[in-house]
């Protein structure tokens, strides 16, 4: 007999006495109201044998008063969060009454040890793990986790421009977390990788255009993206002016470009027509585009990165007046 839908309403409540009238069963829910714990733990702190506990556990199962999720070999149960309001009633009037006894109390200061051991385990770890944690985290893990959190801000409502797109690597990124995605280049070549990259994808539109004069309708986005284009073109002040036209009032833009920098070679190589730029010009032509609240400071360099540090920047529109 489960709690959940019961329909006798007698057996019901039977049901429900039946679940709290064994004092282990009454420690065991004041356990799990409290948090989530494994059987070898709730045989500890209870210092009673995994058969006995197991067997109280079942019959809660049974009647709904706990769930458990599998982790590993392992299960870890909780109370559970759908109990019939008459049942949570009955639960509240068996906690009161039974708060003061002394077992209970003895049940809490070992509750606390285990939850600080768990702590205690994480922060040995941690302590140890300091100096080679960036190494394990990408090696455990990849590298492309923090951006995906960082996406995972967006606006699903957004539409996005990602001006100077190239290949399609950030439009197919952004394109999950946004409404819809609008790329701009001027090269057919990068559009036509961009379309095979994102073709899976059905909210990103790809135009041929240049940035100086983009082929999109004004304050048609939400925010544009600006990553590693500005130093390609002419008119990094038009760009910029442009992007602010495509913009929404309090819309966003995130620029990210290369730190001047005087390695002439790389710059021919990369066939830049800028090396670079000072984050405060950045600042200065944000704001004379037409955006607020400019900021630009230099990114930490990646590990293994060989070209020119770069810059992150980011401005509003300015709300209409």
């Amino acid at each position: 007999m489960r709690i959940e839908g019961a329909k006798a309403r007698p057996d019901s409540l039977l049901g429900w006495m039946e679940g709290l009238s064994d004092p282990t069963r009454l420690r065991l829910l004041h356990l799990l109201e409290k948090t989530e714990l494994g059987v070898a733990e709730l045989c500890e702190i209870l210092q009673l044998p995994q058969s006995t506990v197991s067997r109280h556990l079942k019959l809660l199962s049974d009647q709904g008063w706990t769930a458990a999720e599998r982790q590993g070999p392992n299960r870890r149960y909780r109370m559970a969060e759908e109990v019939e309001a008459g049942a949570r009633r009955l639960w509240r009037l068996a906690r009161e009454e039974s708060g003061a006894w002394a077992t209970l109390e003895h049940d809490r200061l070992r509750l606390e040890r285990r939850l600080r051991e768990r702590q205690s385990s994480a922060e040995r770890f941690f302590a140890g793990a300091a100096a080679d944690w960036d190494r394990l985290r990408a090696e455990w893990y990849g590298a492309r986790f923090g951006q995906a959190a960082l996406l995972a801000l967006s606006d699903p409502a957004w539409t996005v421009a990602d001006l100077g797109c190239g290949t399609g690597t950030l439009a197919a990124a952004v394109a999950p977390f946004v409404l819809r995605v609008v790329g701009v280049d001027q090269s057919e070549e990068m559009l036509r990788a961009a379309r095979a990259r994102t073709s899976a994808a059905g909210n990103v539109e790809l135009r041929r255009g240049a940035l100086e004069a983009l082929p999109i309708e004004q304050a048609s986005c939400d925010a544009a993206l600006l990553v590693l284009a500005l130093g390609w073109v002419d008119d990094p002040a038009r760009v910029l002016a442009e992007a602010a036209r495509i913009v929404r009032p309090g819309g966003r833009l995130a620029l990210v470009d290369a730190v001047l920098h005087a390695d002439d070679a790389f710059q021919r190589r990369a066939g830049q027509v800028w090396p670079g730029f000072e984050t405060s010009r950045v600042e200065s032509m944000l704001g004379a585009a037409g955006w607020a609240d400019a900021r630009c400071c230099p990114l930490p360099p990646e590990p293994g990165a060989r070209g020119p540090a770069l810059l992150l920047a980011r401005a509003r529109r300015p709300a209409e007046r």
